[in-house]
């Protein structure tokens, strides 16, 4: 290993010496000097063009962002073409390979970070981009031969099993790789079975779920197999890793089988309204882990599945849409109950959200110690749209039609009776000479 890399220093510095080399520098160097200026002049321009294009494609305005963002490397492209063309027509063969090398590398670059666009997480798309930049520089310099015997003498033994900085490389970008396409896939079939109309919203839930989660196993067993991993070997660490992922991971197992069982069970599905504790809203997506609800104020709360299994939950839209309200209201004693009850009906029934298959009906409950006390009950389709906002035009209804016709609603009062005779002793305060 130490005569191969002293041979290669040898090779480095005896290229590094020669006149084509130097010359291939300098025209390099000119060449992303050029690049820069231009870039540097054309950028107002080019962004100005991007923002004119009328509805453009989404992909393709990500692809052009890219490029504006890099147009220093797309100018050195082709200043570097033009380069490479130049000195094989006048120069002799040969004397344009570090030209060559650095035009493939700035495509390689841009190619990549277009590519990378795929990938949501941003860091793990630069890393991904540079270990593979770093993987073509290698071949193009032809050392990676050289550099995959270095990684593979840095490493030790488990057993018959051998750990390398080169397997943990290829594990990294393989497994990587892999699990990348299987979650795209798996969140690609999960969504077409969501919005397919020939399954429930919950049995669609719950096929995307054990589809993906398939994929994710799939692909790591078949990452691992793929880089020569003998799978018995985790077989040793499998009963701690399982007592380990039993007690530290407890909660993230008991929310995800909850959710298992909320998909089965079909007790809430998307769409759903409900009220969980102080939280009402309606349910916008089932995960593995948590519930999202969205409430009228347009808070998203994710709620742990757990809490579903373990807590009393209000489905307002289980079995139907319909909901019954309740408004609570109170009119002086001289007013004819008779007439506040139709009163009030009729008020209910001119509401727009209130449900005309089930008329409204109001019924006295009291005589109370201020006023006579009604509950008017009527019903709804839409609790989605909100009960508070429903609740208050029944009352404003109330209110304009109590006015209309002479209906009193009393502040609350009372009377209090002296049995005995209050003495009021002193004299009358005088006035205070001028």
């Amino acid at each position: 290993m130490i005569a191969r890399a002293t041979e290669l220093a040898d090779r480095l510095m005896t290229f590094v010496g020669e006149t084509s080399t130097l010359v291939q520098l300098m025209i390099v160097a000119l060449a992303m000097l050029a690049a820069r200026i231009v870039a540097w002049r054309l950028t107002p321009r080019v962004e100005a063009r991007v923002r004119a294009i009328p509805n453009p494609d989404h992909n393709l305005l990500r692809v052009l962002i890219v490029l504006m963002r890099r147009l220093d490397w797309v100018m050195f492209t082709l200043f570097g073409s033009f380069s490479y063309l130049l000195m094989r027509v006048f120069s002799w063969p040969g004397s344009e390979y570090l030209v060559f090398t650095s035009l493939m590398l700035a495509l390689a670059w841009l190619g990549l970070a277009i590519a990378s666009q795929a990938i949501r997480n941003r860091a793990l798309g630069k890393l991904i981009r540079v270990l593979v930049w770093t993987y073509v520089a290698l071949i193009l310099f032809g050392i990676s031969d050289e550099t995959s015997l270095l990684l593979d003498a840095a490493g030790f033994s488990v057993g018959n099993f051998r750990v390398s900085l080169l397997l943990i490389v290829k594990m990294f970008v393989f497994l990587g790789l892999l699990l990348w396409a299987a979650i795209g896939l798996g969140n690609f079939f999960e969504k077409r079975l969501q919005s397919s109309e020939d399954l429930t919203p919950s049995l669609g839930v719950l096929l995307g779920k054990v589809l993906k989660i398939s994929l994710i196993v799939t692909a790591v067993l078949v990452g691992l197999s793929g880089l020569g991993i003998n799978l018995t070997v985790f077989t040793v660490f499998s009963g701690a890793i399982g007592v380990g992922l039993g007690f530290g991971l407890q909660k993230v197992v008991s929310n995800f089988i909850s959710g298992i069982i909320i998909l089965m069970d079909r007790s809430i599905k998307p769409g759903d309204t409900i009220s969980l504790g102080e939280t009402f809203g309606w349910i916008r997506e089932l995960r593995a882990r948590f519930v999202s609800v969205v409430t009228r104020d347009g808070r998203e709360y994710l709620i742990p599945n757990e809490d579903f299994i373990t807590h009393e939950v209000i489905n307002w839209s289980f079995s139907d849409a319909l909901v019954r309200l309740d408004v609570k209201f109170g009119v002086s004693y001289d007013s004819d109950p008779h007439e506040v009850t139709r009163l009030a009906k009729q008020a209910a029934s001119g509401v727009d959200r209130v449900y005309s298959a089930k008329p409204p009906v109001c019924w006295m409950t009291e005589f109370g110690d201020s006023s006579l006390n009604f509950v008017l009950r009527f019903w709804i389709t839409d609790p989605r749209d909100g009960l508070t906002n429903v609740r208050g035009k029944v009352l404003l209804a109330l209110w304009d039609v109590f006015k209309e016709n002479g209906v009193n609603i009393p502040f609350p009062h009372r009377e209090v009776i002296m049995k005995t005779p209050v003495e009021v002793s002193g004299a009358a305060p005088t006035r205070p000479p001028d």
